[in-house]
């Protein structure tokens, strides 16, 4: 039995009833991998599992036959039986173990095709129509999508796997064994006052008491150890946390010779640690005694148990042995559902977080998450001409930054918008990209025009630098010789012969080699309308000029 997790079972109650509604949500959704599309793979493999585990429990059950059948030869000292029952062992070994490795490998597949089939719908929900994006400024409270899709989506699905083979694996075997008990150990006939009462199934019973009280006991005394988990949790956390503030201003304190100071404190944050650990060490302790006595108890209980009938001549060596080998295994089964109900809790709060993310990229399509307020309309231009009509852009508290604005923009027409700090200069390029919805008014676009924006810090993907300069372009074949070109072009000659090595290049290139690479992306796109936020901020007054001649020669006739 997991002493920690039957220890911190209470920590289940912690759950907000709201947590349980979305965990149910979580189900529904999640469970169309056996509704849609992947539901022939989805059932054959959950019969796989299903297999495997009667396979597993036919198993449990030879091996305990078998166990009777060598004591008894023992007892009968037969030479015969004996020799049967070595020679069948070699085969009940094999066959248990393929029954385990097979349940084993169906139930690892099984939660690798749902993960992989939830991470393709999560992600592909994420990425399209800049969802990425708008999920970032529409809903700050969805934190972390990226870990929520990575790692939430494993702790979600895993453990929900794990709970159904582990929950129908112990109702089984309890079920099973429960019969075992019954059936081979009988009844107890006892002699109370004159009167002969007979107790029909009385191991089955009393394994199923011993593991409740065994189990409330083991909860009982691991429940203090919840809040001891929590307070060295928080306090590792803390701890993490000024070694990376240490880190990330590592040059400041350096200048200032904050050397002592930042050991005082780090070793501070490191004693809150220990005290919080020892709190755990002693209530493991508690546990561990108590896990120690009934692990000592369970083996005797049963043959305390089966010792009058087995005296009485009313059972053989080998029903005793097969009767303790199935006690144990029904205190095995009942454990299960205490070891795991932590592990419930946890789930649960995975299950939250993947249904929450589900929830806000919905409504991003529906409006919810807009605070249902007015928005900027788009369409399409009859003429092929950009159409700005009473556009005004509004930050998220309201506030309006752009208004009445009424602007027509011809093809192959150049606009310089400029202004202070803060007038919404990033925010119209942004409603332009149809990334910002906060406003109202209309923004009409040419029918299937081509357009590219290029922001002020460009992004650069992982991999070679040759994928970072054609990142994007997907829709026409890119040769070396336009890509080398396009570099030669924008002063990036010097980097072609490093085009195939791959390397942190968002690292190691500096903010106007990102710059200039963007400007490299524009020339191999060929787009018929570019929108630009600041994009040559980090080069100076020559190189900036060079850039912005493209559009006068190379780019002439785009907007």
């Amino acid at each position: 039995m997991n002493g920690q997790a039957i220890a911190q079972a209470a920590v289940a109650s912690q759950i907000k009833p709201s947590g349980r509604v979305r965990w149910r949500e979580f189900c529904a959704f999640a469970l169309e991998f056996w509704t849609g599309e992947t539901s022939r793979r989805a059932w054959t493999l959950t019969c796989l599992v299903a297999l495997c585990i009667a396979l597993q429990l036919g198993a449990q059950l030879s091996v305990n036959e078998w166990n009777r059948k060598f004591f008894d030869a023992l007892e009968s000292r037969s030479v015969e039986s004996l020799g049967w029952a070595t020679a069948l062992l070699p085969a009940l070994v094999a066959f248990s173990g393929l029954a385990v490795s097979g349940a084993l490998v169906a139930r690892m597949t099984l939660q690798m095709r749902w993960r992989e089939w939830l991470t393709e719908k999560l992600a592909g929900w994420w990425l399209e129509d800049q969802r990425y994006y708008r999920l970032e400024i529409a809903a700050a409270e969805q934190t972390s999508p990226e870990y929520r899709i990575a790692k939430d989506v494993q702790l979600a699905i895993d453990p929900l796997v794990e709970f159904a083979v582990g929950f129908l694996t112990a109702l089984a075997t309890a079920t099973a064994f429960i019969g075992v008990l019954w059936t081979v150990g009988g009844a107890l006939e006892l002699n109370l006052f004159g009167a002969r009462i007979a107790l029909p199934g009385y191991l089955g019973f009393a394994a199923v008491v011993y593991a409740t009280a065994a189990g409330g006991v083991a909860y009982l005394a691991g429940r203090p150890l919840v809040p001891a988990v929590a307070q060295k949790n928080e306090a590792e956390a803390q701890f993490l946390a000024e070694l990376t503030r240490l880190k990330e201003n590592a040059e400041s304190i350096a200048l200032i010779r904050g050397d002592a100071d930042e050991l005082s404190s780090v070793l501070q944050n490191y004693r809150r640690v220990v005290v919080a650990w020892i709190r755990q060490i002693h209530r493991n302790g508690v546990i561990a005694t108590v896990q120690s006595a009934n692990g000592a108890l369970v083996p005797l209980i049963p043959l305390v148990l089966v010792a009058p009938k087995y005296l009485s001549g009313a059972l053989t060596l080998g029903a005793v042995m097969q009767l303790a080998s199935a006690f144990i295994l029904v205190q095995v089964a009942f454990n299960w559902f205490i070891d795991n109900s932590v592990r419930v809790a946890e789930w649960m709060a995975s299950a939250n977080r993947v249904d929450e993310l589900a929830e806000a990229l919905e409504s991003l399509d529906i409006g919810v998450i807009m605070e249902e307020k007015e928005f900027i309309e788009f369409g399409v231009s009859d003429d092929g001409t950009i159409h700005i009509e009473d556009l005004a852009v509004a930050h998220r508290n309201g506030r309006i930054v752009i208004a009445g604005a009424n602007v027509v923009i011809p093809a192959g027409e150049k606009l310089l918008v400029a202004g202070p700090s803060g007038t919404g200069k990033s925010t119209l390029v942004r409603a332009l990209a149809g990334l910002w919805r906060w406003g109202s008014g209309r923004i009409l676009l040419p029918k299937n025009a081509h357009m590219a924006f290029v922001p002020q810090k460009p992004y650069i993907p992982l991999g070679a630098l040759r994928q970072a300069m054609i990142y994007s372009i997907s829709d026409k074949e890119i040769t070396d010789e336009m890509i080398e070109g396009a570099m030669r072009r924008c002063g990036l000659g010097y980097l072609i012969k490093h085009l195939d090595e791959e390397q942190r290049w968002d690292q190691i290139l500096s903010g106007g080699e990102r710059q200039r690479t963007a400007f490299v992306r524009l020339l191999l796109q060929r787009p018929q309308i570019i929108i630009m936020d600041e994009a040559t901020s980090a080069l100076d007054e020559e190189s900036q000029v060079s850039m912005l001649r493209l559009f006068n020669e190379d780019l002439a006739g785009v907007t």
